[in-house]
């Protein structure tokens, strides 16, 4: 008579362990693929792709699994990734930068360009730099990008910097100093027509050679054997550069440095004179600054003058809060505007830039 109940309980206790395996392998398949998701957002394509197969692999009944299969073949579509689960040597590298991102021809008119680029030659017959390394960055046919790296050693984090529109190289000639007392690696680089670089300057072009600079300043790194930490900064213009960057190759970067940068392209424009609405220019022609830094994780350090007279504090705030990066500082340089902001603000500044690159 106790047996009974025994009897009957067993397979219904069995049935219980079925389910709830059952329940828990699709709660699990779901979560990895929450986290393809989100390693979609982060630009992490190739953690993505792993997880999607993962799904298909040890789940393939699941819902998760047709999602994962979909996913797939959206990231794979138009590339030959065939093979990309049997090459380690795939970094990611070989991704296209985002969709969303790279039409830039609306702003190559000619009254934009007049206002949003001031380039002037680099005329000084200076001495090589102690410590320092010149480059040449061929970005087209006859076309190449004057950049210089003030060197403190292969060990030590670098910064890839993009400067503002009326600077060129060899103004943070003694900046870079500044940076190698502090243990890192300073690479400051120019746009077309500006300083030794050849070309004439726009926003296309200077976009594009973003993406070749930072292929060209990682394979110099790797080839001599620089194996510190790589972060990407910009500052007033160069935070255009930088961010677009920052969204493509989130993978290959350890942080990002944005320094009087601009949320919006339209206000910064009409600020320099362009009747953006008879060009019929609209905030999603232009840079978009603000929609690029909302996709970025990694650690983000914001500096931007109280008194910016010409990219607003507001501005900065805005990226702040757009980025949803855990690990994020914005510093206001008290007193400060456009062009002192470096001046007024050298200790908190470069203090605030240690602790961001240095880790302890």
């Amino acid at each position: 008579m106790k047996i009974q109940p025994v009897k009957l309980f067993f397979p219904f206790f069995l049935i219980l362990i079925f389910i709830n395996f059952s329940g828990c392998s699709e709660r699990r398949a779901e979560e990895l693929y929450e986290t393809g998701q989100f390693e979609e957002l982060q630009t992490n394509y190739t953690h993505a792709r792993q997880l999607y197969a993962e799904i298909i692999e040890k789940y393939p009944d699941s819902p998760a699994a047709a999602k994962s299969s979909q996913r797939l073949a959206e990231l794979n579509k138009g590339k030959d990734l065939s093979n990309i689960n049997n090459n380690p040597n795939y970094s990611g590298d070989q991704l296209m930068p985002k969709g969303n991102y790279g039409k830039y021809e609306a702003l190559d008119h000619p009254a934009i360009l007049s206002s949003l680029f001031h380039p002037r030659r680099d005329n000084l017959s200076s001495s090589p730099l102690k410590n320092g390394k010149e480059f040449n960055i061929p970005v087209e046919e006859n076309v190449v990008i004057h950049g210089r790296m003030h060197c403190f050693k292969m060990t030590a984090p670098t910064i890839l910097f993009f400067h503002g529109n009326g600077e060129i190289v060899s103004d943070y000639n003694d900046i870079g100093p500044i940076y190698t007392k502090l243990g890192i690696n300073f690479l400051v680089v120019d746009y077309r027509g500006y300083g030794k670089s050849t070309g004439d300057p726009t926003v296309t072009g200077m976009m594009a050679d973003a993406h070749k600079i930072f292929e060209f300043v990682r394979n110099w790194l790797k080839k001599n054997d620089y194996k510190g930490p790589l972060f990407i900064m910009g500052r007033s213009l160069g935070s255009a550069s930088a961010l677009e960057l920052a969204v493509n190759y989130q993978e290959q970067i350890n942080g990002l440095i944005i320094e009087s940068g601009f949320a919006h392209a339209i206000p910064l424009l009409q600020l320099l004179g362009v009747d953006t609405e008879a060009l019929g220019i609209s905030e999603d022609k232009g840079l978009n600054n603000i929609d690029k830094i909302k996709s970025f994780n990694k650690p983000v350090l914001i500096i931007h003058a109280e008194f910016d007279q010409i990219i607003p504090f507001s501005d900065g705030e805005a990226l702040f809060k757009a980025c949803p990066a855990l690990d994020k500082r914005l510093l206001k340089i008290p007193g400060a505007d456009h062009n002192t902001i470096f001046v007024r603000g050298l200790r908190s500044y470069m203090d605030a830039v240690k602790q961001f690159i240095i880790s302890d």
